[in-house]
């Protein structure tokens, strides 16, 4: 492992000197950026059947979770329960608020786990609960859900391991220079580890970070197999995973980038850059097959992405009408959901090539900071949950009626 320099003082896609100590960390730019004009529109005047369904698509928000005293920066779904991460705390709530069986006012006091650093990015595999935070680590927590009024999770590991970190400190080959007089071994992140995604297989957790590295753990052991030093030029922000074996980061450089596992040397390796946004890149979502990648930045635009017969993404276009930066996505069944910095939250469904944007949620008094979708359908064929956290410090709970194409 050679050599990685890295300038902490040139980490992020924020203004340090602009935000209060509480938000520097909590996302990226609030400031949108201009808008892209080299990218056609996807949003043009919908067709007889898209009128359709934007008319009789409906939506309204059937709760709203409160109890979190800090931004809401981090939100996922396991079994029956959504887990959301805050300054420092894990919180733990019924996936449907509507169950009877668990009082949902009792579980909004419970906080699950208790960590240094916000809680960035949160992934559930089987009995274990990954968190990622703003003070450089991932930490892993054994889930107990039987006393759930009472019971605080275990903390299994925190990455690097301790043994992960001796074994790498004894061999010089293994220091980074992160500074001109510090170094550190590879396997550490020297920044706020901004997001977490599993492998399609859940072998392997990958992790990327403020310090512009893309790193590969092992989730049987924790152990830390890679890691890309300088994958980006900036912060990097954003993974996605496609099934394919794809990887894809977003960054505040601008760029997204795609990377693939050498069979030859078992590391990944760039294959593609792709660039059209002209800001930071603050989010990325991938279609359920993995054909389509959206991308949302400060420009105020999600780019779409489309595989093309080499298997290369490429631009299709972009979806106009937030009027600030998007900084969260999620994409499930033939949806996909933006979120943004204007505390709106925009339904989005493409057909033939052409998009229309089905609804517009409003309601939340702060800047929409993650979002995340069930893949099951709710109460019919044509209903979904979706769940928006947001620097209100609220979690919004939205039932989504949309009308099957």
């Amino acid at each position: 492992m050679g050599i990685m320099s890295y300038d902490q003082t040139s980490n992020s896609d924020y203004d340090s000197q602009s935000h209060p100590d509480h938000l520097q960390a909590s996302l990226p730019a609030l400031y949108s950026q201009p808008s892209l004009p080299s990218v056609p529109s996807l949003t043009s005047k919908p067709h007889h059947r898209h009128q359709e369904i934007l008319s009789t698509t409906h939506h309204h928000c059937l709760t709203t979770l409160e109890g979190h005293s800090s931004y809401v920066s981090s939100l996922t779904l396991a079994g029956k329960f959504l887990y959301s991460g805050s300054d420092k705390e894990i919180r733990l709530w019924m996936r449907n608020p509507l169950d009877s069986k668990i009082d949902q006012e009792e579980l909004s006091n419970n906080v699950v786990a208790v960590a240094k650093g916000a809680v960035k990015s949160l992934v559930v595999l089987a009995e274990k609960l990954f968190s990622a935070h703003q003070d450089h680590k991932i930490r892993v927590w054994k889930i107990n859900n039987q006393e759930t009024n009472q019971h605080k999770y275990t903390r299994l590991a925190t990455l690097p391991t301790l043994g992960d970190r001796a074994f790498k400190s004894l061999l010089p080959k293994n220091q980074v220079q992160i500074r001109r007089h510090k170094t550190s071994t590879w396997v550490h992140h020297v920044d706020t580890v901004s997001a977490l995604a599993l492998s399609s297989d859940e072998s392997h957790l990958y992790s990327v970070s403020w310090d512009r590295t893309l790193k590969i753990w092992r989730t049987s052991d924790f152990k830390c197999m890679e890691s890309v030093a300088n994958a980006h030029d900036d912060a990097i922000n954003a993974v996605a995973l496609s099934n394919d074996g794809s990887v894809y980061t977003g960054s505040a450089d601008k760029k997204i980038k795609v990377w693939r596992k050498s069979s030859e040397e078992n590391k990944h390796s760039l294959v593609d850059t792709l660039e059209k946004h002209n800001s930071g890149i603050n989010a990325l979502a991938l279609s359920s097959d993995g054909s389509v990648l959206y991308s949302g930045a400060c420009d105020r635009s999600i780019v779409v992405w489309e595989k093309d017969g080499g298997g290369n993404m490429v631009v299709l276009g972009g979806l106009r009408g937030h009027t600030e930066s998007i900084l969260c996505l999620s994409a499930v069944s033939d949806l996909m959901f933006s979120g943004s910095a204007d505390k709106t939250i925009r339904i989005w469904r493409g057909a033939d090539r052409s998009y229309s944007c089905l609804a517009v949620l409003e309601g939340h008094r702060g800047p929409v900071k993650c979002l995340t979708a069930s893949d099951d359908r709710y109460t019919s064929d044509e209903s979904y949950l979706l769940y928006s956290g947001s620097l209100d410090c609220d979690i919004k709970v939205w039932q989504i009626n949309v009308p099957l194409l």
